[in-house]
């Protein structure tokens, strides 16, 4: 008997502790039983990170008060006004390739959740995060064939740890043109002011219409004169090599500019050169600032459904078979054919540097092709997967488990949305944030100042970077808030841009189930 009262003490300590274990995942909320996140609120968040994100003259209704104006010289040693755009992460560079891609998602999101983000009374603040990246590409394309890819080297700015405000590092400006081409950056930022003009249709048809002129152009330059932008310009291969090349690059500006202006000539070059630029040919379970294909398969599938061209069908059928690959990996029925991992908290797990970009980026396109599977009107609306057809629905109830894992539902009990609830990182890899404002101590911080003042204090950050999605946890769903482990704590802005359509979307369904 004593025995048997001894395994039952040691069973109910041990329910006890995987009780306490599992509390910071229960109460998370969005869980079965608690209470639903406030996606209305990550909404407004994740479009207050891109006013953080700004370089340039800050405008009069700038609402992150604890930055200033920057980079006010960029281009100036090279007489071209690249005055404006967005920093990438957590230091003062302004890299284009991911900047484009960042605006192209922001752009879809946009364009797939306007009403959702209209009834949120977020509409005004997307047309801002949008514009303030297509004015700077814009003024970059100073010539038909030229192209601004870069202010700033990664190099030198990381050998500083100053606030943008302060900046002492090069504001060296970097090109393609037709001796040094880069097609896969010239292809994102056609593909990204061809998305924007769609956005600007309605409310700024002329603006719309001067974007959608630069696309074009941009266009023509890419594929007339091709290559990779980071063999022209050594000084990105370190910090954002282009390792899909251009072929994706070009397929997704097609498709992007067949999208915009109705031209066939744009299907049709996604059709021609979709094997030799491997849009039917890459099955990829990744989509990124980098690999476009899984993005672009998507597009060219929703063409395919739509069943307006019956010209290209065959060569559409192959997409939608490798943009199926991706969506099946990622709810793990791709069988045999390989599936994205998952961790035990159940985030899709693609690497370790920076794996939140994967996340967000799949919670993204699983939820745009549920709505393009249903709008298709084929009954029921299903996913043919290699394990067996895929319910529309559950592409949805994925792409939502892997948001509300962002906000908090996952094993740690961390929001890696900044700012949103009470536990979430304090110590972001961010130079501004990491520095006192310089409105609240206006005296100059030097180059390696910031080392010793601010980068190594062990408390939080100054500044909250309201809205950044860090990089996330590793494979076992651990996190370390920690400001020197830049893999996990540093942020994105391409990490949060798919997120805007989503909590839109997202806020928009609960709204609906509240009223049902």
């Amino acid at each position: 008997h004593m025995a048997t009262r001894i395994k039952m003490i040691l069973s109910l300590a041990i329910c006890a502790v995987l009780a306490l274990v599992h509390l910071p995942f229960t109460t998370a909320g969005g869980g079965e039983g608690a209470a639903p996140f406030d996606y209305k609120k990550a909404l407004h968040s994740s479009l207050l990170y891109f006013e953080a994100q700004r370089s340039g003259r800050l405008p009069h209704n700038q609402r992150v008060k604890w930055r200033g104006h920057s980079g006010l010289a960029d281009g100036l040693q090279q007489g071209v006004d690249l005055v404006g755009g967005y920093y990438d992460a957590g230091d003062n560079v302004k890299f284009g390739l991911p900047m484009a891609f960042t605006v192209t998602m922001l752009s879809w999101s946009a364009m797939e959740f306007a009403d959702d983000i209209a009834a949120a009374g977020e509409w005004r603040h997307v047309l801002e995060a949008i514009k303030w990246g297509t004015d700077y590409f814009v003024k970059a394309h100073t010539e038909p064939y030229v192209l601004w890819a870069e202010v700033g080297d990664g190099d030198t700015d990381h050998y500083c740890w100053q606030r943008p405000e302060d900046m002492t590092t090069s504001r060296q400006a970097y090109k393609v043109d037709r001796d040094n081409p880069g097609s896969d950056l010239v292809g994102e930022t056609a593909a990204a002011l061809a998305a924007a003009s769609m956005v600007f249709r309605r409310s700024n048809p002329h603006y719309a219409q001067v974007l959608l002129h630069h696309a074009e152009q941009l266009f023509e330059f890419g594929d007339k004169y091709r290559g990779k932008y980071d063999s022209s310009i050594g000084e990105a291969y370190s910090y954002y090599a282009s390792v899909s090349g251009y072929g994706d690059e070009m397929l997704w500006a097609a498709l992007w500019l067949h999208r915009a202006t109705g031209k066939a000539s744009y299907l049709d070059y996604a059709v021609d050169m979709a094997d030799e630029f491997g849009g039917t040919t890459w099955a990829i379970t990744e989509f990124s600032w980098d690999v476009k294909y899984a993005g672009l398969q998507i597009l060219a599938t929703k063409v395919l459904l739509e069943g307006k061209h019956p010209e290209h069908k065959a060569t559409l059928e192959k997409y939608k078979a490798k943009a199926e690959h991706y969506l099946c990996a990622c709810l793990n029925k791709n069988g045999d054919a390989g599936n994205v991992n998952r961790t035990a908290g159940g985030m899709l797990f693609v690497r370790q540097w920076n794996n939140m970009q994967y996340v967000t980026n799949a919670a993204f396109l699983l939820t745009v092709y549920s709505r393009y599977l249903t709008s298709a009107g084929q009954e029921p609306p299903v996913l043919q997967c290699p394990d067996g057809p895929v319910h529309a629905d559950k592409l949805r109830s994925l792409a939502r488990a892997q948001t509300d894992y962002v906000l908090g539902a996952n094993p740690a009990g961390v929001s890696y949305l900044v700012g949103y609830g009470t536990r979430f990182p304090r110590r972001m890899h961010h130079r501004g944030a990491s520095i006192v404002s310089h409105r609240g101590d206006g005296r100059f911080i030097g180059c390696m100042q910031g080392y010793g003042n601010w980068f190594l204090r062990r408390g939080a950050n100054p500044n909250v970077v309201v809205g950044a999605i860090v990089g996330g946890p590793d494979h076992l769903d651990r996190f370390r808030d920690r400001r020197d482990n830049y893999m996990q704590t540093e942020a994105c802005t391409y990490n949060t841009a798919p997120m805007v359509g989503i909590f839109a979307h997202l806020h928009g369904e609960t709204a609906i189930t509240k009223k049902s």
